[in-house]
């Protein structure tokens, strides 16, 4: 394996980590799995953002986590971070050769705040004017699917509960409400959640779901009747107190590895 990071920009902490495996065919491809890991949008947790990459690395995948900005490094926050994750495919796109990738299965896994990126990303990936925010064209960021682990989705939906957070996210909430900005073209969309989420409620998955089905994407969703807020893996890698090691939950990956599979 080879660990490669990828600084974004000269102006910020963003960066890119990959990890690539390098077989002795050097004329195979393989699928590519972006990590845009939760944290409040405060800080990541890299173990287990690197702890989620490496279970994709496992299933064949190239397998990559993104650092986005956070409060504090720029305000308000958004759209920075979806910007960033934006760069980020077109980074792997651009690289796809030398890391044996193939540009056509590049999927973006988000969870938490996560998640709240990547269904901007979804809604925004094919919009003229993100992409010339993000100096990007269509073609070089469009992702193949995306995944949604108990996602951040609209303040709307009960998170966050205060203004002075809101604040620093955004000077104007409709703009970061993704399911209000769903369109036909946002790609295939997983999700999955814990009913008894008791930080991020779960309508805010389903305000996404529906917004999905209602442009006819290509959506599955899984919502398991039990289990706190930031499961990750649901596993005893990721489990992070008692009762965050899920077997029931931890389903969740191979069911999301089927789906991705079923959609070549």
């Amino acid at each position: 394996m080879k660990i490669i990071t990828q600084a974004l920009a000269n102006d910020s902490a963003a960066y890119l980590q990959g990890y690539l495996r390098h077989p002795h065919d050097d004329t195979a491809t393989y699928p590519a799995m972006v990590i845009v890991p939760g944290g409040s949008y405060t800080h990541i947790p890299e173990q287990q953002a690197e702890d989620l990459a490496m279970a994709w690395f496992a299933k064949g995948y190239q397998a990559f986590f993104l650092r986005y900005s956070f409060t504090g490094e720029c305000k308000p926050l958004l759209p920075t971070p979806v910007v960033e994750l934006a760069k980020s495919l077109a980074l792997i796109r651009a690289n796809a050769k030398d890391w044996q990738i193939d540009s056509a299965n590049i999927n973006v896994a988000g969870f938490s705040v996560g998640g709240h990126i990547v269904a901007l990303f979804n809604d925004s990936w094919n919009d003229p004017k993100f992409n010339q925010l993000a100096n990007t064209t269509p073609a070089q960021i469009k992702p193949h699917a995306i995944i949604l682990g108990y996602p951040v989705i609209t303040p709307a939906a009960g998170f966050p509960n205060d203004d002075t957070t809101l604040a620093e996210w955004t000077d104007d909430p409709a703009k970061i409400a993704a399911d209000k900005l769903v369109t036909d073209d946002n790609v295939p969309t997983f999700v999955w959640v814990t009913a008894a989420d008791p930080l991020v409620p779960v309508q805010n998955a389903l305000a996404y779901v529906q917004a999905s089905l209602a442009h006819n994407v290509d959506t599955e969703l899984h919502m398991f009747h039990a289990g706190p807020h930031g499961l990750a893996l649901a596993n005893d890698v990721t489990a992070w107190r008692e009762g965050t090691n899920l077997p029931h939950v931890a389903n969740w990956l191979g069911l999301a590895t089927e789906w991705l599979a079923e959609l070549k």
